[in-house]
C-alpha cells in the first residue's frame, strides 16, 4: 500500500468522538472549523443542539447513528484537505485534482527535481531529462513541449495540467518544431548553423534507426548535447 493510500485508511481521532453523543456533533464542528467547512459547523452544531433537546429515545437513537454515518461520510474529505505536501499526489484521478487545486503551481522551468517527481508524481527519468534539458538553457513552454520534447504521455500530462506553470511562452510560430530534423538532410542542418560533424551525425543516426521521436531521444541516440542544436527546436 502507498503512503497517499495509507493516508485515506486512517480514521481521524474527532471521527472517533462523533461515535458518542452530544460529543460527537462538536468533534463535526471541529473538524469543519480546522478546514473552514462553515456548513460542517453548522452541520455538527445541530447535532449537538438536537441530542440535548427533550426528544423521544428512539428518535435520539436516529440522530446518533445519522452523526456518526455523517463524520464517517466527511472523513475522505477532511482528509483530502489537510493531506501532507510531503506525500507523493494519490493515483486517483479525482483525488489528484482535488487536491492539486490547494497546491501552488510548480514552474517546470524553475522548480526543484523533488518537485517533479514527489509534487507532480513524474518518473525519476522524466525528472532526469527535465533538469538535463534545463541546464543545456532549454525553456520549455507548453505540457505539449514536454510530449513532443521528452515523450511524457498525454494521460500523464492531462493529470498534472492543474499543477503546472511555465515561466516563458515564447516562439509561438507555426512552423517552429524540432521535428523538421526528421525531414531534413546533413547538408540543410548545416546550412541551418550545425556543425558538419553534428549534423552528419544525426542524419546517420536517423538514417539507420528512423525518425526520432523527441528532442530527448535526439540526444540519447546520437550523443550530441542538446546545446549543439537547440537553435533548431
Amino acid at each position: 500500500m502507498s503512503d497517499s493510500d495509507s493516508w485515506f485508511e486512517q480514521k481521524p481521532a474527532w471521527v472517533w468522538w462523533s461515535c458518542f453523543p452530544i460529543l460527537g456533533g462538536g468533534a463535526i464542528a471541529y473538524a469543519g472549523n480546522r478546514i473552514n467547512r462553515k456548513i460542517w459547523v453548522a452541520v455538527g452544531a445541530g447535532f449537538v443542539a438536537i441530542s440535548v433537546a427533550p426528544v423521544p429515545p428512539e428518535l435520539l437513537t436516529i440522530i446518533w447513528i445519522s452523526q456518526i454515518a455523517t463524520a464517517f461520510a466527511l472523513k475522505r474529505e477532511y482528509l483530502t484537505k489537510i493531506y501532507p505536501k510531503e506525500l507523493p499526489l494519490p493515483e486517483d484521478p479525482k483525488l489528484f485534482a482535488r487536491i492539486a487545486a490547494t497546491r501552488p503551481k510548480i514552474d517546470i522551468n524553475s522548480c526543484t527535481k523533488n518537485d517533479l517527481v514527489n509534487v507532480l508524481g513524474l518518473p525519476i527519468v522524466y525528472a532526469n531529462d527535465i533538469d538535463s534539458l534545463r541546464s543545456e538553457g532549454h525553456i520549455f513552454t507548453s505540457l505539449e513541449e514536454l510530449h513532443d520534447v521528452l515523450g511524457i504521455s498525454n494521460e500523464t500530462l492531462k493529470k498534472i495540467a492543474s499543477l503546472v506553470v511555465f515561466s516563458y511562452d515564447y516562439r509561438q510560430e507555426s512552423s517552429y518544431s524540432w521535428k523538421r530534423i526528421n525531414s531534413m538532410t546533413a547538408d540543410e542542418l548545416i546550412e541551418l548553423g550545425l556543425e558538419q560533424k553534428v549534423a552528419e551525425a544525426i542524419a546517420l543516426e536517423r538514417q539507420q534507426r528512423g525518425d526520432f521521436k523527441s528532442i530527448m531521444d535526439i540526444k540519447k541516440r546520437t550523443g550530441v548535447p542538446f546545446s549543439a542544436f537547440k537553435h533548431l527546436t
